[in-house]
């Protein structure tokens, strides 16, 4: 019964409409409430969903339970059966509406009836997240799978995604509170961040079972990173009336256009983009650098040559990048607007330059939440210069040196190491974080992380980051003169003018 997709399901901002018992047994209000959500689906143009629950309840059911009970919810499930033709239909009105078909299985022998249906994702509800029987047979199905962890602690969470993993099912998780229905104080929505954290690669929802007019929880959701979403739903009638956490097709597009309100105001997934007018905005409030007094042509300029005041204009130095001994460019009286260009005739100052390359290290380690500490000895290496760092260098923090070698290993987006090779030294590189190509005796490789290369005494190798890269170097004894580059100009070069050199580099000292 293995069914093997050729293409990952995409999850991302999937809206999953669930049916539930809501058909109330009856195959023509099924399709009705089918019809109703699916043209909510096209009006507000996002991707949806229809989910079903098959329970087999001639064997799900204990004989000795079915006419007499003091469970709950065993009448209701006996009351809406449906035969597996009766289901067929609502999934073929799935299919005609073009919503995805979904669908939750209690039971094995519902899992075949999912395959049989051609039913495309298979959901897990909390209640059967830890029923391992029952997800074995779902990992054979092949199909991607949406598992909910209502009631589970993070030590539970973590063998679904082994077990899942093992079994290289493509699966996502759904952040879920069991409570009918959820009241505002039991949202627990901080848990979705702290899944997405435990599990960077694995797409993180939202499914809980809050009151129908509740607009608010989905924007915390996305807020959070939810990237599913899932409600009860249905349609009511004279005789049907719906539960507090089921929505009805108006308050469902009510939902959806909440959501809609917080991704505009959550903004791109990236970094932010600054508007035009907010710059002219900011701009108005800056602060300008403006003559204190007579300064001639050429005179480098001191802090008692100047004064900052608002407002700034268009061509002026900002008090931001003002910098001392910038030269003047021209004659400027008393209360004169420093111009801009005095930067062009201000050559960048070394520790400047590196001030600037240390923030955007840091920025690049905060990003892949690494921690080196200030404390360690970082060394740039700018084989063309340091005004050339970043096309051609890498930072390395050395950590450890003695008959074994640890360093952590830096590139910036768009940085390339020259090709070399060691006589002494043997090394061991393993992806930290980002994207790392690797050139081995002229085969490049694009490596990734968690891999592991072994660059051998006497290869020539380099290496170079599209989007930045950071990786730990563990070798044998390092030796500084032991790097003999292709690019002979470099070899002619004393190690001082390829190499900078900071200790306590969190705080710029130099060596």
């Amino acid at each position: 019964m293995v069914i093997q997709t050729k293409n990952k399901f995409d999850f991302n901002n999937l809206f999953i409409f669930e049916m539930a018992n809501n058909h109330q047994g009856s195959v023509e209000h099924g399709k009705r409430i089918i019809n109703e959500i699916a043209d909510v689906v096209e009006r507000t143009g996002v991707r949806g969903a229809i989910k079903l629950q098959f329970r087999d309840l001639d064997t799900f059911v204990h004989p000795d339970h079915r006419e007499r009970t003091t469970n709950k919810h065993i009448p209701r499930f006996l009351s809406t059966r449906l035969s597996e033709e009766q289901f067929a239909e609502l999934v073929k009105e799935t299919k005609k509406r073009g919503l995805t078909t979904m669908c939750t299985p209690f039971d094995e022998t519902s899992v075949g009836r999912i395959v049989r249906l051609g039913i495309e994702v298979v959901k897990i509800g909390s209640c059967s997240a830890h029923d391992w029987p029952l997800l074995e047979k779902i990992s054979e199905t092949g199909k991607p799978v949406i598992c909910s962890v209502g009631g589970l602690i993070i030590k539970d969470i973590d063998k679904i995604v082994s077990f899942f993993q093992h079994r290289g099912v493509h699966f996502a998780l759904m952040h879920c509170v069991a409570i009918y229905p959820t009241p505002n104080d039991k949202f627990h929505m901080n848990q979705i961040e702290v899944m997405r954290n435990r599990y960077p690669n694995i797409v993180i929802g939202f499914s809980t079972h809050e009151y129908h007019g509740n607009t608010a929880a989905i924007k915390l959701a996305y807020a959070k990173g939810a990237r599913i979403y899932e409600k009860h739903v249905g349609v009511a009638t004279d005789k049907i009336t719906l539960n507090a956490y089921s929505a009805n097709p108006t308050q469902v597009e009510t939902w959806i256009n909440a959501w809609k309100e917080a991704v505009d105001a959550c903004g791109s997934e990236g970094e932010r983009e600054i508007s035009l007018k907010e710059k002219e905005d900011l701009f108005s409030l800056k602060r300008g650098v403006y003559a204190l007094k007579l300064v001639k042509k050429g005179m480098p300029l001191s802090r008692t040559d100047i004064f900052f005041a608002m407002p700034i204009t268009e061509g002026q130095l900002p008090s931001g990048e003002w910098k001392e001994h910038m030269v003047a460019d021209h004659d400027y009286a008393p209360r004169e607007v420093i111009s801009v260009v005095v930067i062009q005739n201000c050559p960048p100052q070394q520790k400047y330059v590196i001030a600037h390359i240390i923030h955007e290290l840091k920025g690049i380690l905060h990003t892949a939440k690494i921690v080196v500490g200030d404390t360690p000895n970082l060394e740039l290496s700018h084989h063309y210069g340091l005004e050339l760092f970043h096309e051609h260098g890498a930072a390395i923090i050395d950590c450890i040196n003695r008959e074994y070698c640890k360093k952590i290993i830096i590139q910036l987006p768009g940085q390339r190491h020259p090709m070399h090779h060691h006589k002494k030294k043997e090394e061991a590189f393993q992806v930290l974080y980002g994207e790392l190509y690797i050139d081995i005796e002229g085969k490049e490789k694009l490596f990734y992380p968690g891999d592991v290369i072994v660059v051998p005494r006497g290869a020539w190798h380099s290496f170079r980051t599209d989007q930045g890269a950071i990786f730990e170097e563990v070798s044998t004894t390092h030796y500084n003169d032991d790097s003999f580059y292709q690019d002979a100009t470099i070899n002619q070069m004393p190690r001082e003018q390829r190499k900078t050199k900071l200790i306590n580099w969190g705080y710029r000292q130099f060596e």
